[in-house]
């Protein structure tokens, strides 16, 4: 099968993160296994999602790993023209969800591949293919635990999130956060005498923006990202039951996205001790008044010197000289800081296609991919 075929198999799959994805993992795994390739499935604690991960060639040599997820965003209340799990060439562009975000370049790492199983490599490839990497790069922790025990580990990795096939050399990291705000309720004619949590959440979001103005105006920046500095960012505020009642809780869903020069946990403790001083100004009033704040999950950024021999290696196979940093997190922060793997972020697409309705990669883009990876089977057949 080529990288068209195996595409239009992998964007057949319903994969939303909400969904098992144990189905579409079975069919790589038998796909591999056809060609004489055996894929560990490392399964979460259900077995309804996995992780895979296989190596072709020595298997004692570092090698490189190619690495993407399998899970897609939904597609709850977008206005699709296509059919969103069935691939549509259309125009030069194949349509369909994950096309772009990424199964475009899971497809093209599995034709490589399966090329590979009929070489001599003198040094391996590597496939690891993850799920749940929408929701907070939640499952490829599982295979970092057994890359971590693993005798030899790849010497450099490629995450194929869609970049154009420009080498992408850093992400910023993700803490996502909920802040559970409480106070008093009461009947609203006597609202006074209550607390409003609601009145707690809006403070604490005020202190949001002005970390944020902070930031922006004083803090770290690099101009290789579109938006230079860190970012706090307020998405969802939820409290109140009735016009009628005062709430006595409000939830604030929150994200901090740091530079690499930035370290998220004194940002985060330093919102922390304005939460409290908002709770100081009205425990004599309402002494059970509270801010808690807890993290949902976080992931560290990428942060790979320009310098770096993957960075040189990974341009030298799609022929460009650019690089840049993207504004969307990936897995490579963890490979790099929790296994100290040379990564960089390449793949097929444009992330301004992902997450939106008719998300599509352009046939060129697929080609180009397909391209990159021909010639990375010809250097590890070589020895690099």
């Amino acid at each position: 099968m080529n990288s068209a075929e195996i595409l239009d198999r992998l964007i057949g799959f319903d994969t939303v993160s909400r969904n098992p994805n144990i189905d579409l993992m079975r069919f790589i795994q038998g796909l591999l296994a056809d060609v004489g390739v055996e894929a560990e499935l490392i399964p979460d604690s259900d077995g309804k999602k996995a992780n895979l991960l296989a190596t072709i060639g020595p298997r004692d040599g570092r090698g490189v790993m190619l690495s993407g997820h399998t899970d897609v965003v939904p597609v709850d209340g977008q206005d699709w023209t296509k059919p969103a799990f069935r691939l549509t060439q259309e125009d030069g562009k194949y349509f369909g969800r994950g096309t772009a975000d990424m199964k475009g370049f899971v497809a093209c790492a599995l034709a490589a591949g399966l090329k590979a199983a009929k070489r001599e490599l003198k040094t391996p490839l590597h496939l690891a293919f993850s799920y749940d990497e929408e929701i907070g790069c939640q499952g490829v922790r599982s295979m970092i635990d057994l890359l971590r025990d693993a005798p030899v580990r790849p010497a450099m990795c490629i995450v194929g999130e869609p970049t154009s096939l420009t080498v992408a050399t850093g992400h910023k990291g993700k803490i996502a956060l909920k802040a559970r705000c409480v106070g008093r309720e009461g009947h609203s004619a006597l609202a006074p005498l209550a607390m409003n949590a609601l009145h707690l959440g809006c403070d604490l979001v005020s202190v949001l923006r002005e970390v944020q103005d902070d930031l922006r105006e004083r803090g770290a920046q690099d101009g290789d990202y579109d938006v230079s500095y860190t970012t706090v960012h307020a998405a969802k505020m939820q409290g109140g039951v009735a016009l009628n009642i005062v709430p006595n809780l409000c939830e604030v869903d929150f994200e901090i996205r740091n530079l690499a020069q930035d370290d998220p946990q004194k940002i985060l403790a330093g919102i922390r001790d304005r939460a409290d001083e908002i709770v100081a100004r009205v425990r004599d009033h309402a002494p059970e008044a509270s801010i808690e704040i807890s993290e949902n999950f976080s992931y560290p950024g990428l942060d790979t010197p320009g310098t770096a021999e993957v960075v040189g290696f990974v341009k030298s196979l799609t022929g460009g000289n650019a690089t840049c940093k993207v504004a969307f997190g990936t897995e490579g922060g963890l490979f790099s800081q929790e296994l100290s793997i040379p990564t960089v972020v390449c793949g097929p697409g444009s992330m301004m296609q992902g997450h939106k309705p008719d998300e599509f990669v352009e046939v060129s883009q697929i080609e180009r991919c397909d391209s990159m990876l021909d010639t990375l089977l010809d250097r590890l057949e070589t020895g690099l």
